[in-house]
């Protein structure tokens, strides 16, 4: 196997393999260990391009438990950061969620906005350089048209002001500016508390900012389109929204709280597949019964199901619409996987074949084990697979006098499964019978 020439550094090298033995995504380096998913990514790529042209994009991606769904939408939005786009991105959680009346969205939008990135700040806490980019680009409109930077900043800003929630966006904005030229660090901060929706209540924020609304549970969504507007104005391409861990919603214990969050999904789904929504694409990760549970998945909402179905056509053919809403990560080949290992034995050398702590015939030996162990699930979930193998490395690296050969048996490589979790409780929301979500017609 051809060694690659790429030098990796040191604390890149680190991230990468510190992540991959604890079992979760590389939020860094991705590109040295990538392997597959060709068309997925291509299909993804034409998101972009539509994101960067000013329409909008809607995928759901579906796969179980270890299969690379993470990885997946950290790649996706690592190649929306090299191409001019701002992305936002999050796991929702038992205390975050698109909708709720006990702060948990609002606790949704402060995580994504603390992870605003762009090119320049890919690990997140981008939203006070975006607020100056905006505002160098209307004072360098100011300079050209000979007027005041405060008047180039409310033209600027007029298209958004018409919006919901528009209006004291402007607002903020326009208070930041003021804390710009009157050297106020702490209207500032206060105005960047504001954006990134860590207000509690209307009262501190008119108070600090002569603003009558927060950023709450309500207006989330409405928010975040509002947002991928401001990111054009300061010369962005568009707004990228990855949010992971959509399970979560389906294990909510309460069926009115699953069916207000589904519905938050359906206004993305039509506002995007409609062209309502500008600028923005979302990509939302989840399992399949997530999707395909008929009682608590999505497709237990008619509205979603009608929207959701897969294309009988390209079933029928044996072949797969990568244009359609679901995005499906099939199973990694033996040929991926054994490249795959080839890559994650590359970062541990830094990127020198000279310094491959194991051979080829290693790599092969290793698949062989595993097929042997737990047969073809591997291929479909090989994050355990994964995981054991920078273990097996990591053995070799601090003992140089050990053999791989004597390893090999000794690995211990088990299926990849969920951890069983009880449904989340929603002290906030009334339960209804769980029939109650297919009973709604839109």
């Amino acid at each position: 196997m051809a060694g690659r020439k790429t030098r990796i550094r040191p604390r890149e090298r680190d991230a990468i393999i510190q992540s991959l033995r604890a079992g979760v995504t590389p939020r860094t380096g991705l590109h040295h260990i990538q392997v597959g998913r060709a068309r997925e990514v291509e299909a993804l790529l034409k998101d972009l391009d539509r994101i960067l042209d000013g329409g909008s994009a809607f995928r759901l991606i579906i796969g179980a438990y270890g299969a690379g769904k993470s990885f997946f939408l950290q790649l996706v939005r690592s190649i929306a950061l090299e191409k001019g786009l701002v992305t936002l991105h999050g796991d929702l959680s038992p205390d975050r969620r698109l909708y709720s009346t006990g702060g948990h969205a609002r606790n949704l939008y402060a995580e994504l906005t603390k992870n605003l990135s762009t090119r320049t700040k890919p690990d997140g806490n981008g939203l006070p350089g975006l607020v100056e980019r905006f505002l160098a680009e209307a004072r360098r409109e100011a300079d050209a048209e000979g007027g005041t930077v405060k008047s180039a900043i409310s033209k600027r800003l007029e298209k958004i002001s018409e919006m919901v929630g528009g209006y004291d966006f402007a607002s903020v904005i326009e208070a930041y500016w003021n804390g710009y030229e009157q050297s106020d660090d702490r209207l500032r901060a206060d105005a960047v508390r504001w954006l990134r929706g860590e207000f509690a209540t209307r009262t501190d924020a008119r108070n600090a900012l002569g603003v009558r609304t927060i950023i709450d549970d309500g207006n989330v969504y409405d928010s975040l389109k509002i947002l991928s507007l401001f990111v054009r104005q300061a010369g962005y391409g568009g707004l990228l929204v990855n949010l992971d861990e959509m399970v979560n919603l389906y294990k909510l214990a309460s069926s009115k709280a699953r069916l207000s969050n589904y519905e938050q999904i359906l206004r993305m789904l039509n506002d995007c597949l409609q062209g309502t929504a500008g600028a923005i694409g979302f990509l939302l990760g989840g399992t399949p019964d997530f999707l395909y549970d008929p009682r608590k998945g999505l497709y237990g909402y008619e509205a979603l199901h009608s929207r959701l179905t897969e294309n009988t056509f390209a079933k029928a053919a044996g072949v797969t619409d990568y244009d359609a809403p679901i995005l499906h990560l099939g199973s990694l080949s033996a040929e991926e996987l054994y490249v795959l290992l080839g890559n994650i034995r590359n970062v541990y050398a830094s990127g020198d074949p000279a310094k491959h702590l194991v051979p080829d015939e290693a790599l092969a030996a290793f698949l062989a084990h595993c097929s042997k162990k737990i047969g073809e699930a591997y291929f479909r979930t090989p994050r355990t697979t994964i995981k054991a193998f920078a273990d097996f490395l990591a053995v070799l690296e601090q003992n140089p006098e050990i053999q791989w050969t004597s390893l090999i048996d000794e690995i211990p490589v088990e299926e990849d499964r969920p951890t069983d979790m009880p449904e989340i409780a929603d002290e906030g929301e009334e339960e209804t019978p769980e029939d109650g979500l297919s009973s709604f017609r839109i």
